[in-house]
């Protein structure tokens, strides 16, 4: 699941319905700061039902589906993203290691 585009669907929902966070939270009796860290997917914890009463106040539906396998492209592009990030992970433990030897 893509937080952040449930985040920006969020948004625009809201500011087509002309609301304010303000508003949408007041109503909900909600938090700005919460509505608006779920805009932007900073929230770090918020519960189904919550999401789903910010959801029906903007008259947007949540969908579950069946997830689709990642098209070839889109699985190299993982590993890839995987490879480097192990490689920088090890390239600064590495370094971390050389320098203890160095002033040890």
């Amino acid at each position: 699941m893509d937080f952040a585009d449930v985040g920006n669907k969020i948004r625009a929902a809201r500011e087509k319905n002309g609301l304010t966070q303000a508003e949408v939270a007041r109503s909900l009796g909600m938090s700005r700061a919460t509505i608006s860290k779920l805009e932007n997917a900073t929230i770090q914890e918020l519960g189904i039902r919550k999401i789903a009463k910010v959801c029906d106040r903007l008259g947007l539906d949540i969908v579950v589906v069946q997830r689709r396998p990642p098209t070839l492209h889109e699985a190299y592009e993982s590993n890839r993203a995987e490879r480097r990030e192990a490689f920088q992970q090890i390239g600064s433990d590495v370094l971390v290691k050389q320098r203890g030897a160095k002033h040890g």
